[in-house]
């Protein structure tokens, strides 16, 4: 779950990425406090992907809006990337668009049985609840209990991976 500075940095981070025809993915801050590292994961909102001159393209956007903000208190590094093919799972549409796909998922409260950490299939979303196909049985895991969620690194996620690429290729013909 994003920290409250995470929250606000996404603020003003998130309406520069849109008007650049983005999408802010996910938004964290790791590292020490000597060297933080503010990690910005993007993708543009029509295909889904980012490449490299985009991903310069945003961070010069981006760091000129921190440093007129400047939400980070010493010394910190920007790092603007791709979700990459086993992406983090943040929004709505990221669990809508990878149902059928193995993730791996982790609550924010404990179930009955005291379990916080999932693997499984999607088989569900309906906005709200998610509905995994874990190794014991179906298990039901409300949305706004997700701490972290991100895909599992399959053959069929690769072999999708490489679907959408040649199609948008041959789109780009």
């Amino acid at each position: 779950m994003a920290t409250l500075q995470e929250k606000r940095i996404s603020g003003f981070v998130e309406p520069v990425l849109t008007s650049m025809g983005f999408d802010l993915v996910a938004l964290r801050i790791i590292g020490s406090k000597k060297l933080q590292t503010l990690q910005i994961m993007a993708e543009n909102a029509q295909t889904g992907t980012i490449d490299l001159e985009s991903c310069s393209k945003v961070s010069r956007a981006i760091s000129a809006v921190l440093d007129v903000e400047d939400p980070i208190s010493g010394a910190y590094q920007l790092e603007v990337s791709s979700p990459g093919i086993d992406r983090p799972l943040t929004r709505v549409k990221d669990f809508e668009k990878h149902i059928g796909y193995e993730i791996t998922l982790e609550t924010e409260t404990p179930s009955d049985a005291g379990q916080k950490n999932y693997r499984g299939k999607i088989t569900a979303f309906d906005g709200q609840t998610i509905t995994l196909a874990a190794d014991q049985a179906e298990v039901a895991i409300d949305f706004t209990n997700v701490a972290r969620a991100k895909l599992v690194l399959t053959d069929e996620l690769i072999k999708a991976a490489l679907k959408k690429r040649s199609e948008e290729k041959n789109e780009s013909c």
